[in-house]
């Protein structure tokens, strides 16, 4: 059983929903990434999703943008993202780590590689957007095989066949997208939601995240009405990027403790 799996199953067994908040690696600043990551697990994180920087993003809204800009600025790289993972792990050997991000950077280091420098990192999954389901059979063996959860995204306008092949190939969970847009946009409707999770488990026997657009706490505490986890990123992105230095880490656990309080609420 995978770290993710383990956590799932435990906050099953605590009738809990999932918090999974996901950062940036290297912005704002490359030297506190694992101190950030940290952070986000004392405000209650039960997953971080990391986010590797990558200049041609198709799913993040502005603000993650801005935050791969700056860290790619910096000279941030899959590299980089993979030895945060390593320091975090010397401290933390239990929250699962997801990689979230695009194929270019897996490909231009070898899929070979890189699932043998993830496994050593001890990265528990990978979520690549730009890696359709149809495309991920070899990768997501690969994985598998080292002990890496394949996660997928789901978004509105899944069909049912991509749905079905979502689920031969995942394991660990499934995003499921929000809305149609990008990251951090707005509007979001929790009556959609709640209409498209039950055709999503009829067929994925995994635990179903909703990301995409989740802001606040009062959000984060209906989306988990319908849900098994919450994902919020670019709220926690824009915190990073306006707060000062000094407080920043401070201020993530914060605002992650009162998105867990409101959850646990529920």
């Amino acid at each position: 059983m995978s770290r993710i799996e383990q956590t799932f199953a435990a906050l099953a067994a605590q009738n809990k929903k999932g918090l999974i908040p996901f950062i940036t690696a290297g912005c704002p600043d490359p030297a506190r990434t694992v101190e950030f990551m940290h952070a986000l697990v004392a405000g209650g994180a039960d997953v971080i999703e990391l986010g590797v920087p990558f200049s041609d993003p198709m799913a993040d809204g502005a603000v993650i943008q801005r935050s791969s800009e700056r860290a790619l600025a910096q000279g941030v790289t899959l590299k980089h993202v993979l030895a945060d993972v390593k320091r975090f792990r010397e401290q933390d050997a239990t929250t699962p780590v997801v990689l979230m991000g695009y194929a270019n950077p897996i490909e231009r280091m070898g899929i070979e590689a890189f699932v043998e420098a993830a496994a050593q990192a001890g990265v528990d999954g990978v979520l690549t957007v730009d890696y359709p389901p149809e495309e991920s059979v070899d990768f997501a063996q690969r994985m598998r095989a080292a002990g890496i959860d394949p996660i997928f995204l789901l978004a509105p306008t899944s069909t049912d066949a991509r749905i079905a092949a979502v689920a031969e190939l995942a394991s660990g969970y499934v995003y499921y997208v929000s809305l149609k847009g990008v990251t951090g946009a707005a509007n979001l409707d929790v009556s959609s939601i709640a209409s498209k999770i039950p055709a999503i488990k009829s067929q994925v026997k995994l635990p179903v995240g909703v990301g995409f657009g989740i802001r606040d706490a009062s959000t984060a505490r209906a989306v988990a009405e319908v849900a098994d986890a919450v994902v919020i990123g670019s709220r926690l992105v824009q915190l990073l990027e306006q707060a000062p230095a000094q407080s920043a880490a401070t201020e993530l656990t914060a605002f992650v403790a009162e998105i867990r309080k409101a959850l646990d609420a529920g």
